[in-house]
């Protein structure tokens, strides 16, 4: 049986493992993806200057209508929409997913609002203000980092108690924080809220990690949402895959996620993920492999 398929609009780089290039998570777990890119860069931009070429909104617009239309839209479970050219893409974003949630109302929209990090937007206002205002508000999921959860809501988000409050002001039914702070020294954090309760998924924290770690934990993330997992199941093998792959690429001095030589993490994680729920004791859980190719 199929996987359902996927709609990512984010940006695309020529070489790297960022934004719509994280997708090959996706396929590699047996989903179909639609890719529609909002910007085309040679690498990312850490990598250095490079020529970038925004996707013009009318015609961007027009090939989310050529989607919104398609024949196969049926087949599709999920749509991903992150990284932003402009502004005026939300509109068109959108439309495209109110046209997928008519034809399948049980498809799910997650939102990766890619706006900044580290203290400061590294998008035009405009920008992070159509995110929150279009896709963020639409979204049955939100996976920002933890400066994105702050800007997004105006709150203060030092403490995971802080980020269960923005998290529920924020709008959808899940939103998975990134870079939330850890109980445990020499660890990083995904904080999971929901209106009943509140995930903390500890892995070690890896200093160099490249680009491109948020669109790989939101990509399988979704993944294990539409095959069925459980929201702590889901958690524990975004997180643990998205460690592995970290690890391994650091460890071999790649300067991008090494997504096609770190394969069988994707699928199989062998990492112990510490689960805690706010406020209750740790559990450590070893997440299950996804049935796939």
């Amino acid at each position: 049986m199929s996987l359902p398929a996927v709609i990512v609009l984010s940006s695309f780089v020529a070489r790297g493992s960022v934004g719509a290039r994280a997708a090959f998570a996706l396929e590699r777990l047996g989903h179909r993806v639609w890719t529609l890119p909002t910007v085309v860069l040679p690498w990312h931009p850490g990598h250095g200057r490079g020529h970038r070429m925004v996707l013009p909104e009318a015609d961007f617009a027009a090939l989310s209508a050529d989607l919104a239309r398609a024949p196969w839209l049926s087949e599709v479970g999920g749509i991903i929409t992150g990284y932003l050219g402009s502004a005026g893409q939300a509109e068109a974003a959108a439309s495209l997913v109110a046209a997928v949630k008519a034809v399948n109302p049980g498809a799910l929209h997650l939102s990766d609002p890619v706006i900044g990090d580290g203290g400061s937007l590294y998008v035009p206002e405009p920008v992070a203000m159509a995110q929150r205002d279009r896709l963020v508000a639409i979204a049955d999921v939100a996976t920002p980092n933890r400066f994105e959860l702050g800007w997004l809501t105006g709150r203060p988000v030092e403490t995971l108690i802080d980020i269960t409050t923005a998290a529920r002001v924020l709008g959808p039914a899940r939103v998975v924080v990134t870079s939330a702070p850890a109980l445990m020294a020499g660890k990083i954090a995904s904080a999971l809220v929901t209106e009943a309760d509140t995930l903390v998924a500890e892995t070690q924290k890896i200093d160099g990690a490249p680009n491109g770690t948020g669109d790989l934990f939101a990509a399988l993330f979704l993944s294990r949402l539409i095959t069925g997992a459980s929201d702590e199941a889901a958690l524990a093998a975004a997180s643990a895959s998205t460690f592995e792959v970290i690890a391994r690429s650091v460890k071999a001095g790649a300067g991008e996620l090494e997504l096609m030589a770190e394969q069988e993490s994707l699928v199989r994680p062998m990492t112990m993920v510490d689960i805690r729920r706010l406020a209750t004791r740790r559990r450590a859980v070893r997440p299950a492999a996804i049935d796939g190719p």
